[in-house]
């Protein structure tokens, strides 16, 4: 079988778990890729190294990836000669993509830009019902359970007129960022790959980061965890962060200090809206989890539910944009590695 235009089909196959390969590849995601490719969308694979893997990847010229895909290792390019493109049905591409795999000239393409629209629509949720106080007067109002006059309670609860800080204009960082233009929100950016001019095009001040964490109500962490942004946001910044202010970080845990984040919000001086940790799950005793001014959600701000489908919708039209011999629109490139989560 060959395309319109004449082109025969790819040979693909499925790398990634096979409990990924279940939630994000339904029948017709699988159907449709075995339109576009000379595909086995039943196969798939979750260790590189077996002979069964070998002689599935023998002909292979393209990988759709997900969740849980072992590295594409020398030893996995070498069983795969004809391999050419790796198309990624999640966001990073760091757990899989090996030096190997640059040095051959594979074109990878990632759903990076997918997974980031139910990550910045947690945020924007999260910014507006905590300048709002939502969170904590609803647990006021839960255990009191009588008439308080909110306005005198909280005096300043509300979006207008807040300063909302971003730190680091990723994917995600420029996908609230765009979110919040319809609120009467002043939307600060601290980013050191990104220039003044760039900045307010996207419609934010740029500012130093300590000035990020003085000026700010809410402070939304999109860092990538990288060598030099481990523990990024440290006692001192936490310490600027103004009296009743809000820390959100769905980005890796790492980039804050758990210790120093937890000292703070022990003594009810800032509060905290926490997707993610350091370790990803908490001891079962650690102090966050009856914290009343800290709100904890298990790594769900990313795709989740119905949301995997935009992922795998992504990941089709990058197939057949391989399969007509187009280029991906949403490439990953060797020398933005760097800044990547």
């Amino acid at each position: 079988m060959t395309h319109p235009d004449h082109r025969p089909r790819p040979r693909a196959a499925l790398a990634m778990a096979k409990k990924t390969a279940r939630q994000v590849l339904d029948a017709d995601v699988r159907a449709r890729l075995a339109e576009l490719t000379d595909i086995d969308p039943n196969l798939v694979l979750d260790d590189l190294t077996t002979p069964a893997a070998h002689r599935a990847l023998a002909d292979v010229e393209l990988l759709v990836t997900g969740w849980g895909c072992p590295p594409i290792d020398e030893a996995a390019l070498k069983a795969a000669p004809l391999l050419r493109a790796v198309v990624h049905t999640a966001g990073t591409v760091r757990h899989h993509i090996t030096p190997a795999c640059w040095e051959r000239g594979l074109a990878v393409s990632s759903a990076a830009a997918a997974n980031a629209v139910p990550v910045a629509e947690y945020t924007l949720a999260m910014i507006l019902l905590a300048n709002k106080r939502v969170l904590d007067t609803a647990r006021a109002y839960r255990l009191e359970r009588r008439r308080i006059d909110w306005n005198e309670r909280h005096p300043n609860a509300g979006n207008y007129h807040r300063t909302v800080g971003i730190l680091s204009a990723s994917v995600i960082g420029r996908r609230v960022i765009e979110l919040l233009r319809p609120h009467d929100l002043t939307v600060l950016l601290h980013d050191p790959y990104v220039t003044d001019a760039e900045a307010r095009e996207l419609g934010t001040q740029p500012v130093p980061l300590t000035e990020l964490f003085a000026r700010s109500d809410v402070i939304s962490v999109h860092t990538p965890l990288l060598p030099e942004t481990r523990g990024l946001v440290s006692r001192d910044l936490l310490a600027r962060l103004r009296t009743g202010g809000t820390l959100i970080n769905t980005a890796r845990g790492a980039v804050v200090d758990q210790n120093a984040l937890t000292d703070e919000v022990l003594t009810g001086r800032i509060r905290a809206i926490l997707d993610v940790t350091e370790p990803e799950i908490l001891p079962v005793d650690s102090p966050l989890f009856d914290c009343p001014n800290v709100v904890i959600t298990p790594h769900i701000a990313g795709s989740k539910g119905g949301e995997l489908r935009r992922l795998a919708d992504l990941a089709l039209t990058e197939v057949e944009s391989y399969a007509l011999g187009r280029p991906f629109s949403h490439p990953v490139r060797p020398e933005h590695l760097a800044r990547l989560a």
